[in-house]
């Protein structure tokens, strides 16, 4: 039921080293240009905190691309911690699929 064996890359450490570091932005630079607090940045880079909806309307008009690419970046972390954690997976595995109705 794994998505991929491998840990994706965090939303924030996609955002460190393919967005911050090409344009020499600090936390603080960063925070600053999208209205938010160098916390909230730090946090996000540090994998401490989610890309939510807001954030990701932010970086997507920042950078000019899409909200959905931090959102996708975001659920695939997710989805990928739910299911590789053990007592999720015992969880998961106690339920019975329905059969298919034709």
């Amino acid at each position: 039921m794994n998505i991929t064996q491998r840990k994706p890359f965090t939303p924030g450490e996609i955002l460190r080293e393919e967005f911050m570091q090409p344009y020499s932005l600090t936390q603080e630079a960063l925070a600053s240009l999208i209205g938010v607090t160098r916390r909230k940045i730090n946090e996000i880079v540090t994998g401490k905190r989610a890309i939510t909806p807001d954030i990701a309307c932010r970086l997507a008009r920042l950078f000019n691309m899409t909200p959905e690419f931090w959102l996708n970046l975001q659920i695939k972390m997710e989805l990928w911690e739910e299911m590789n954690d053990r007592k999720k997976n015992r969880e998961f595995d106690e339920i019975k699929p329905l059969p298919l109705q034709r």
